[in-house]
Parts: structure tokens; C-alpha cells; sequence
């Protein structure tokens, strides 16, 4: 059978071990966008290459005044930002993810606010992982909390129940983080036991019980299904996972895709654990105050392709794919994209970055409010060959982005910057 681990409530469980006084109080984990990278003196900036995702950024500011909700509040005493997560305590106030922390301070106005700590939670998720490890011979990291394990030929399907039930005690007491765990035939149906048995619980659906376990789990409650499938699924009047295995023949007539959902949906479809995952693509991207100015914004284009450049450069690889994308006020929204299949340097991506700003700039009478970078297609996925237009000079360049990428390794992203930003 397949299993499938969630930490519970991650980023507060990681704080109450470090604060033990915290356990059974409402507490939240805020966050913001670090709008202060473009800021003209020096940031104390962590990357992040590994496990980001929804709420874990690959650039993050590390808190160093404050890590309670005075590092929330700005200069003008505005509490900015929202909640990445919440306490159980506190989610019985009507708290939710991705509520800002002042609408949730009017909710429950004794809420303890924390600060990100991704340092922390990155050793955390490493030390679940190595331990995971020694206890399941395949082990999936699917983000910073979230992990999957095949027990084949390792736990029989009558012994599943007792070793997950075992498992999280185990864990909470070796490492003192709360987990549950789901249990099933194939790795789909086991994360969908996991959420029914939060918090630290454990659930196990063996084949003959899928039927009557999906029955009335909303559809959006299925990973795969978003909410353009979930907009389809509703206008056929199909709002569970059980009304959905009714309507086989509906679902199939919409595709490949559509066919092969249903069948996990129903259990009969699954994945192989993957012990390593390859990065596919990066991104940065900052949300900020409504900004009209084009300089500025010109200026921040640059700020946040050196940022991206430096994690490029980090990661060892070279994107051929290239995104910049602007929202602006009044919900509008452009982007730019771009293919080019050329050695990467910090000085061309800059100015690639800058060009496709200048393209996708197409709302100028409006505010911007944020900006977004992001590359894709690597070199060693993808079968494009790099041309050999300018390679001479792109390989001397190459090498300049390379050293310059040494000194900001020992002494910051903020070491070395390009004189537009200043």
C-alpha cells in the first residue's frame, strides 16, 4: 500500500518546539511580500532551493529585529501581510490561510503572530525526511511537509494500519512534530485518508472501500482537480468525488486528461513513488505598493533578475524559456515570453528581462502592482541545442557571471549590484 505524511499545521508545530509555551494557544504564521528587496541599503536575503512552493519562496527576508507581529508592522504602523498558517485553536476563531493578519486580529485579537523561519523549517523537513527514511524503503519529499512512502512488500496490507498508527507516534516523539497519515491502494486515494484524519491521525482505505470513502468529498478537495475542472464538474452538476464516479461516461467524453482523472478518482489509477525530483523551473516575484512610475518599475525588473540570476547560476542549469508577467491595478494583468536557447549570463538575462518588461508594458496609464519572472524548459529536459551565435563572447561573459556569483556566495546577493538599480 501507498502512505502518505502531512505535518499538521507545519510552520506553528516548528515554532512550539522551538516556544513550548505557544502549545494550545491560537497561533498564526504570517507573511509578506518582501517588497523590501528594493530598498537601496542592504538586505539580509536567504534562498531557498529546495522544497518551495505555496508559501515557501525561493528568496525569503530573514527576520532579524523581530519575529512577532512587530515585524508585520511598517513605518506608518500599518500591520501589512497575511497568514500563511494557523493553529487549530485559532481556526476555531473563523481564521483561514491566505486571510490578512489584520482581518484576523479582528477575529480573534489575542492571536499570537509569528514570523516566517524557513531555516527552521528546512531542517525540520531534512531530519523527517532521514528518519522517514530508516523507516520505509521509498520515500517521496513532495514539498517542505507533505511525503510519500511505499510499504510493498515491506508492511503487509492487514499489518498497514498498526505501522502508520506506530509511525506518528513515533515521530511525534522522536521529533516532536505532529503528523497524520493516510493509507490506501494508491498514493491519490491515500492523501484524500490523510485530510479526513487531520489532525494527528492516521486512516487506512483498502480497495473494497473507496466507493463509500469518496462518496461525498467535495471534487475540490481532489489534488488535480482545479477550479477550471471544478467550474465543468459543476455546470454537469457534479459537486463530489461520488456524483463524479457516477458520471463515467461524461467525464471520459472530455479527454485524455479527464479519463485518466477519473480513474484516480476511483482508485484505480496511481503513480510510482519518485525519490528525487528535478527542479523544472524558477521564479521570483514581489507584490507591492501600486507604482506608476516606469523608472521604478524598470529599476525593480532589475532587482529581481539579479535575484533570479543569482538562484540560475546556484541551481547550475540553463532556462531557454523566459516569462515576465505585470499585474496592475483595476485587475489587469499582461505578460511577455520568450524562447532562446543561448549560454545563460547574468548581463543578458538583465537586459532580456528589461526587454520583455518593455513589451509587456501595455496598460502604461495604470499602476502596477506586481511584478514576475520566471524561466523554464532547462537544457538538460529539453532536447533545444544552444546556438553558436556570439558564443565567444557569451562564454567570456559567462565566466564574469560566475565570479561575480562566488562573491555574492561569501558576501551577500546584495554584494554586487548593477548601477540601474541604484
Amino acid at each position: 500500500m501507498k502512505i502518505h505524511i502531512d505535518i499538521d499545521c507545519f510552520f506553528v508545530s516548528a515554532v512550539r518546539i522551538s516556544e513550548p509555551s505557544l502549545e494550545g494557544k491560537p497561533v498564526a504564521i504570517g507573511g509578506r511580500s518582501d517588497a523590501q528587496i528594493f530598498t537601496k541599503e542592504a538586505k539580509k536575503q536567504s534562498v531557498n532551493l529546495e522544497n518551495s512552493g505555496s508559501f515557501v519562496s525561493t528568496f525569503y527576508k530573514t527576520y532579524e529585529k523581530s519575529d512577532d507581529i512587530d515585524a508585520f508592522v511598517d513605518t506608518d504602523g500599518r500591520v501589512r501581510g497575511i497568514l500563511t498558517t494557523s493553529s487549530y485553536e485559532a481556526r476555531s476563531f473563523g481564521i483561514k490561510t491566505a486571510m490578512t493578519i489584520r482581518e484576523a486580529l479582528m477575529l480573534c485579537p489575542h492571536l499570537i503572530i509569528k514570523a516566517p523561519n524557513m531555516s527552521l523549517y528546512q531542517k525540520l523537513s531534512h531530519k523527517l525526511h532521514e528518519f522517514l527514511q530508516s523507516k520505509i524503503p521509498l520515500i517521496e519529499q513532495a514539498s517542505i511537509d507533505e511525503f510519500y512512502g511505499d510499504l510493498s512488500g515491506w508492511v503487509e496490507d492487514d499489518e498497514v494500519e498498526q505501522f502508520i498508527d506506530n509511525l506518528r507516534h513515533e515521530i511525534k516523539r522522536e521529533l516532536k512534530l505532529p503528523v497524520s497519515i493516510g493509507a490506501a491502494n494508491t498514493r491519490f486515494i491515500a492523501k484524500l485518508a490523510t485530510s479526513s484524519a487531520k489532525p494527528f491521525g492516521c486512516k487506512t482505505i483498502y480497495a473494497n472501500g473507496v466507493d463509500s470513502f469518496i462518496k461525498d468529498i467535495p471534487v475540490k478537495e481532489f489534488a488535480g482537480i482545479g477550479k477550471s475542472m471544478q467550474e465543468k464538474l459543476s455546470s454537469v452538476q457534479i459537486r463530489t468525488l461520488g456524483e463524479l464516479q457516477q458520471r463515467r461516461g461524461t467525464i471520459e467524453s472530455w479527454g485524455p486528461y479527464a479519463k485518466e482523472l477519473y480513474k484516480r478518482v476511483c482508485g484505480l489509477s496511481d503513480e510510482n513513488i519518485k525519490t528525487t525530483h528535478k527542479r523544472k523551473s524558477i521564479g521570483i516575484s514581489r507584490t507591492f505598493d501600486p507604482i506608476f512610475d516606469r523608472g521604478e518599475l524598470r529599476r525593480r525588473v532589475h532587482i529581481l533578475a539579479r535575484h533570479l540570476s543569482y538562484a540560475i547560476l546556484k541551481l547550475d542549469v540553463i532556462p531557454t524559456v523566459f516569462h515576465l508577467s505585470i499585474s496592475y491595478e483595476m485587475r489587469q494583468s499582461s505578460h511577455k515570453n520568450i524562447s532562446l536557447a543561448e549560454i545563460f549570463t547574468e548581463k543578458k538575462f538583465d537586459s532580456l528581462c528589461l526587454s520583455l518588461f518593455n513589451e509587456a508594458d501595455i496598460h502604461k496609464r495604470l499602476h502596477a502592482i506586481r511584478l514576475s519572472i520566471n524561466c523554464s524548459s532547462f537544457t538538460r529536459d529539453s532536447k533545444k541545442e544552444l546556438s553558436l551565435i556570439g558564443f565567444e563572447d557569451d562564454q567570456k561573459m559567462k565566466t564574469l557571471s560566475e565570479q561575480t556569483h562566488k562573491l555574492r556566495e561569501k558576501y551577500g546577493l546584495d554584494a554586487i549590484k548593477w548601477a540601474s538599480e541604484l
